[in-house]
């Protein structure tokens, strides 16, 4: 049966109410993607900090793959340039993604993100009456807020931003970041790179772990859910 033939309240999980449009269908599968990215990355993680942080810190823009890049950038591997830029792409690269919902769904994909928190759920009750000029602030410093930064992005496709003004608010915010993390890697310097190759001298056990919770975490999920 194709989404469109379903009842609403048959799918109620997605954030549109009448048939989906093509960028309805476009940007959630995109998000399903997003989801499947990171989870499919993550075993790796334990690997990459240690062996090629720099490829680490493209692919998450996790603050401590942005840390060992600049520690390793402190030990002559490569520029420190070369770890900034690497840290902005993997940390923008999917911001877009979230703008996009919130300026094709608004309050019903802002509602979804605002569920994860009372202070998630404190700021989607003040997003509407924001303008997207006091949304600016809010989304070069979404990651150090309280708040999701995924539901700080939706928020500012929902108020009205458009799609530059965010990149270009976004993108100040994301080098920023990408310095402050990777100076600090670069400050530490040595010791940091041998706290990441530690790490990835045992990063077989380490991903089993990361595995097996995974599991865990689904089965115990599985038994509560109501049959």
């Amino acid at each position: 049966m194709s989404t469109e033939t379903l009842p609403l309240t048959a799918r109620r999980w997605v954030p549109w109410d009448a048939s989906p449009t093509r960028a309805d269908l476009y940007c959630w599968y995109a998000i399903a993607a997003m989801a499947v990215y990171y989870m499919a990355i993550w075993p790796f993680r334990p690997f990459l900090i240690g062996t090629n942080a720099l490829l680490l810190a493209m692919l998450t823009g996790a603050k401590e793959a942005v840390i060992a890049a600049g520690a390793f950038a402190a030990t002559g591997s490569y520029p420190l340039v070369l770890a900034v830029l690497a840290a902005s792409i993997g940390m923008i690269k999917f911001d877009p993604v979230q703008w996009w919902a919130g300026r094709l769904w608004g309050p019903a994909i802002i509602g979804k993100f605002a569920r994860r928190s009372r202070s998630a759920a404190w700021f989607a009750a003040r997003a509407e009456g924001l303008s997207p000029w006091l949304m600016m602030p809010a989304v070069a410093l979404a990651p150090w807020t309280p708040f999701p930064s995924s539901l700080v992005y939706a928020a500012a496709g929902w108020t009205g931003m458009r799609l530059r003004t965010f990149l270009l608010v976004d993108g100040i915010g994301t080098v920023i970041r990408s310095v402050v993390y990777a100076g600090l890697g670069y400050a530490i310097g040595q010791p940091a790179v041998d706290i990441a190759e530690a790490i990835s001298a045992n990063g077989i056990w380490v991903s089993l772990g990361i595995v097996l919770i995974a599991v865990l975490v689904q089965m115990w999920r599985r038994r509560r859910s109501p049959t």
